[in-house]
């Protein structure tokens, strides 16, 4: 065998040009299928990390009506919504995925909210119990957070996300200033920004107008205590939980969804149709990031495939090469050929001589396509901004196909080789 190998390099070099150019279609099918899969599994581990997080990887249980979150400002106030009592909240807390729990109150003011001449403008309402900003993950920038005071005595206190302040107050110090909300005066007590939160990486135009195309000018937190002076009704609340991992999403949501729901009225269908009294049903459902990356995650992949099916194109034509170059290299050798099967050499012989030859080009090839994949891929990263992700599993694949390949498309030409006449072949001019 190591002789072969030996005779396969010598035989490579006496036709370097030659070589090279039955090479070059493996090289470029090779280094097509390592920089799309290389690009495309990047994409797949950032599409997860950015859509699901990588520390603070909280699932929200918000409250459905019919297909659709419910929203106050589309219908009317549901009747015997659960509150989010601490018992309920023990529960929750008893699930093995769940590390924490919080629950809130939202609302979306399109105006009503300002400080003297400034209007914050289309900006979220939150009213959040005491554990809502240690689960978020917020930390505080000036200021301070609620207090027990805030509940207990139902003080009107604000918190600002650092996004409001600077609309609002730019660089002054916004502590201790009065903020209305709808007419009732609140005092601003602390600025907070979110982190180990979602962050989409934008790439095109729609990436955008989904993330950013309809970003408010700030979040505003009161307690939940003080909602009804702002709204003038109950609003139900939703949840937030922290899993206890990445992976412990998708069981930590559904297991909290069907503890609220649990104590949830009867009040229509399962799949969120009419219900017999004419009402809609409502139901909690959690928000699974993780399965939508994985869905994504699975379309990428789809795409993957299509693309390297494609590539593969190329890797049939680069054998189709090799065989007739062997063809070749047959024809030219013949005389060689002849002389060793008079010299005694077996069928055997020859034919293991002339496979090793072009799985010896095909793997030459294959190792020098990796390469030029992997430069390919870097490439790509730095003209296109995608993340590359280098697959150690398809460079390993990569080599071993090539080598079948040129086993497989060498086949015929070692058996047209082994099979010729000794005779024959030294007469062969």
């Amino acid at each position: 065998m190591l002789e072969n190998i030996r005779l396969s390099f010598q035989g490579i070099w006496a036709h370097k040009m030659r070589s090279l150019l039955t090479m070059l279609g493996i090289i470029i099918g090779i280094a097509a299928i390592i920089a799309i899969v290389s690009t495309i599994k990047g994409t797949s581990e950032q599409i997860k990390e950015n859509l699901v997080g990588s520390g603070n990887n909280i699932v929200n249980i918000k409250l459905y009506q019919g297909e659709w979150t419910y929203s106050s400002g589309d219908s009317s106030t549901p009747e015997n919504m659960p509150m989010v009592t601490d018992d309920i909240k023990k529960q929750i807390l008893d699930i093995d995925e769940v590390t924490a729990v919080a629950a809130y109150r939202y609302g979306a003011l399109y105006e009503g909210i300002n400080c003297g001449t400034k209007d914050l403008g289309n900006a979220p309402v939150y009213g959040v119990d005491k554990d809502y900003f240690s689960v978020m993950g917020y930390t505080v920038q000036t200021g301070r957070l609620f207090d027990s005071k805030d509940w207990d005595e139902c003080t009107k206190s604000v918190i600002l996300d650092t996004v409001a302040a600077n609309t609002l107050f730019a660089s002054e110090n916004p502590i201790g200033k009065t903020l209305e909300i709808k007419g009732e005066p609140f005092v601003i007590v602390g600025v907070v920004e979110q982190i180990d939160g979602f962050t989409p990486k934008v790439t095109n135009i729609n990436d955008w107008y989904t993330y950013y195309g309809n970003t408010t000018s700030g979040q505003v937190f009161v307690t939940d205590v003080n909602w009804p002076l702002i709204f003038a009704f109950d609003e139900p609340y939703n949840i937030v939980v922290k899993p206890a991992g990445t992976e412990a999403m998708t069981n930590a949501g559904k297991k909290t969804a069907d503890i609220m729901n649990s104590y949830m009225p009867a009040t229509g269908s399962e799949d969120g149709s009419d219900s017999e009294d004419g009402g809609s049903s409502f139901k909690y459902k959690s928000e699974d990031l993780l399965e939508t990356a994985k869905a994504m995650q699975e379309v990428s992949a789809s795409t993957s495939q299509q693309l390297i099916w494609i590539a593969s194109i190329s890797l049939l034509v680069g054998g189709i090469g090799v065989m007739n170059i062997m063809l070749v290299s047959v024809t030219e050798r013949t005389r060689e050929i002849g002389l060793k099967k008079a010299l005694g050499a077996r069928k055997s012989v020859i034919l293991m001589q002339f496979l090793t030859e072009a799985a010896v080009l095909t793997s030459m090839g294959g190792i020098i396509g990796v390469g030029a994949g992997v430069g390919l891929a870097y490439l790509i990263s730095d003209v296109a901004s995608v993340p590359v992700a280098i697959s150690g599993a398809a460079i390993a694949v990569s080599v071993i196909f090539s080598m079948v390949i040129g086993i497989v498309f060498g086949f015929i030409p070692s058996v047209k080789a082994s099979n010729l006449n000794p005779i024959d072949a030294l007469r062969y001019e």
